[in-house]
C-alpha cells in the first residue's frame, strides 16, 4: 500500500462501537511483535519510546530520535503507523508544521497531538490549539496524505476524577473546535466514568479514543459506549520490562 492508502485504511479502522485496539509499542522490534500478534495498526506511546531510549516523557527525547524511531517502525511493518507526537515539539504553528512535515516523510499516517502545554502549565487556549491543528491539517493536505490527527485533550488527565463531570463542557467545547480545525479523532485519556465516556461519544461525530487503565471499562464495555479507538499507553512497555526483570532475576538468583 502507498502511504495515502495506509492513511485511508487507518481512518476506516475507527468505527464507533467496533473500536480499533492499539497495543502501544516503542520501537521496531516491539512493533513487529505486536503486528505478528494480529494488530490491524501500530501506534507508539511517547512515554514508552522515551523510556526505551533513556529519556523522560514530555518531549525530552530529541526530535531527531523521534523521527528515526518512526522511520524504523514504518520500515519494520507493513501496517499503518501512528506516532504519539505529544505537542509537536513546537508551540508556534509554522514551526509545528515543519515538524509534522518531517514526521509525514517517515511514512507515518497518524499522530496524537495533545493540548497540554508541554514543559509549561495548563492547557493551550482552545483557539490557539485550533490554529495548531489547522496547521497540521494544512501541511498534511499539501503532502496529499489524509493524516489522522488524533486530537488529545488533557482536561481529564490533569484533574481529579471527582471533578470530571464538571469538566465535560470544556471537553466537548474543545472537541467541537478541534473537529472544525481539522481533527480526525478525539482522545480523552484519564476519563474512566462510563456515563461520561458515552456522553462524549454521543456528542461528537469524531471517533473517540479512550485509554485503557486501571478502573477503566473493559474493551467490550467501551464498545457498547460508542468508543472507536482504545489505547494502552505505557502499559505494554511496563509489562515487558517487568517480565524482563523477572526473567533476569531468575537467572541471577540461580
Amino acid at each position: 500500500m502507498t502511504q495515502a492508502e495506509k492513511a485511508r485504511t487507518f481512518h476506516a479502522l475507527h468505527k464507533k462501537g467496533e473500536p480499533l485496539v492499539l497495543y502501544n509499542i516503542w520501537d521496531a522490534g516491539s512493533a513487529k511483535a505486536v503486528a505478528e500478534a494480529g494488530a490491524k495498526a501500530i501506534a507508539t506511546g511517547s512515554w514508552s519510546v522515551a523510556s526505551a531510549q533513556g529519556y523522560a516523557d514530555g518531549e525530552k527525547l530529541p526530535l531527531d530520535r523521534v523521527m528515526r524511531t518512526a522511520k524504523q517502525i514504518g520500515s519494520a511493518v507493513g501496517l499503518p503507523v501512528s506516532i504519539d507526537f505529544e505537542g509537536g515539539y513546537a508551540r508556534e504553528p509554522e514551526f509545528l508544521a515543519d515538524n509534522v512535515a518531517r514526521l509525514i516523510a517517515t511514512g507515518a499516517v497518524g499522530l496524537n497531538f495533545e493540548d497540554q502545554v508541554v514543559g509549561g502549565e495548563g492547557l493551550h487556549a482552545i483557539e490557539d490549539q485550533a490554529h495548531r491543528i489547522a496547521a497540521i491539517r494544512a501541511v498534511a493536505d499539501e503532502a496529499s496524505i489524509p493524516l489522522f490527527i488524533n486530537a488529545r485533550t488533557d482536561v481529564f488527565l490533569k484533574s481529579d476524577p471527582a471533578d470530571h463531570a464538571r469538566h465535560m463542557k470544556e471537553a466537548t467545547d474543545r472537541c467541537d473546535v478541534y473537529a472544525e480545525a481539522g481533527a480526525s479523532g478525539f482522545f480523552i485519556p484519564g476519563l474512566t466514568d462510563p456515563d461520561l465516556i458515552a456522553r462524549i461519544c454521543s456528542h461528537t461525530k469524531l471517533p473517540v479514543n479512550a485509554y485503557m487503565k486501571d478502573g477503566a471499562p473493559s474493551i467490550s464495555e467501551m464498545a457498547k459506549l460508542g468508543v472507536a479507538r482504545i489505547s494502552h499507553g505505557p502499559g505494554p512497555y511496563r509489562q515487558a520490562m517487568q517480565a524482563l526483570t523477572a526473567s533476569a532475576s531468575e537467572v541471577y538468583q540461580n
